[in-house]
């Protein structure tokens, strides 16, 4: 059966662990100046109807790392208006091995996987944004040595990265500490899948984003409004304001606990200059392990053996 990376619903706890295992070696043997050719001769196909840095970037390289290509689609092929979603995706994957989709909406991405014959790979929706997710994930094991037991600290709006990143959090043991404004926590359907998809999720929702770091390892950010949220941006400044990560919120977090940020950041709105630059800051080592995570993915998806 074909297997999609749609939600961090679709990996299981051991599924996760076997990815961050590839993802560990694949890193290591880069560090060491070998990209192994894993994926020889295959095609990865990305579908963006969003701009972006990181998830095109890392895709593109990591595949030519594993020893296979990649195509950029745009406009040209039509994607979402010169056809029927189920034509589209029935034709373009008897052309290549893998889709990432970077879509508006999250229900395309959904609608196109169930439509094609290869592994389909969410590169961003309003929804969920688990590529995302399992980098950030990735990256506070390699600093914290573990994932159980051990506090994320999410600090501003409950979107697509927060609901990704609850998800993560409930595969993996740990705890999630909300900081957030009552209008823009998770509504009644995101509760209802995290309890039906990690019941066992240690999480705690304050509108005190002193009280959320507290035990934290890392403390996580987000802009206060999202693509396609411009039209709410002056208002969100104004509710988010107290929501800011500066030094002072970032001290009532545990000793040693990093800074971390899904980028672009707006400096100077949900955090400062001298945190997003200052040495709790990761947000550069979590965008590197975007593509060695993804790495893992795609190797873990396509059946090479790592």
């Amino acid at each position: 059966m074909n297997r999609h990376l749609i939600t961090l619903s679709d990996l299981s706890s051991p599924e996760i662990e076997r990815i961050f295992s590839i993802t560990e070696d694949l890193k290591a043997k880069f560090e060491k100046g070998l990209r192994e050719p894993l994926l020889p001769g295959r095609v990865m196909a990305l579908l963006f109807e969003k701009p972006s840095l990181r998830t095109r970037v890392s895709f593109e390289s990591g595949m030519i790392h594993l020893g296979g290509s990649s195509l950029f689609l745009g406009n040209d092929v039509g994607f979402g208006h010169r056809e029927s979603i189920a034509d589209f995706g029935r034709v373009l994957s008897e052309y290549v091995d893998v889709i990432v989709v970077r879509a508006k909406r999250h229900d395309t991405v959904v609608r196109l996987a169930e439509h094609c014959s290869c592994p389909v790979i969410n590169g961003l929706t309003d929804y969920a944004h688990p590529c995302q997710a399992m980098a950030d994930l990735f990256t506070i094991r390699e600093l914290a040595g573990r994932l159980k037991g051990h506090t994320l600290a999410w600090v501003g709006d409950a979107n697509n990265v927060a609901r990704s990143l609850a998800l993560g959090c409930g595969r993996v043991g740990m705890r999630l500490a909300m900081a957030t404004p009552e209008p823009y926590r998770f509504d009644g359907e995101s509760l209802a899948l995290l309890k039906r998809e990690v019941p066992d999720l240690e999480t705690t929702v304050t509108a005190d984003p002193v009280e959320a770091v507290r035990d934290a390892v890392a403390v996580y950010t987000d802009v206060w409004a999202s693509m396609g949220q411009e039209e709410e941006q002056e208002k969100r400044k104004q509710e988010f304001r107290r929501y800011q990560v500066n030094a002072e919120l970032m001290s009532h977090a545990q000793k040693g606990a990093v800074f971390m940020h899904c980028l672009p950041a707006r400096r100077g709105e949900e955090v400062t200059d001298e945190v997003i630059d200052g040495p709790q800051s990761v947000v550069v080592r979590q965008a590197a392990n975007r593509m060695h995570v993804q790495k893992g993915i795609l190797t873990w998806l396509l059946g090479a053996k790592a």
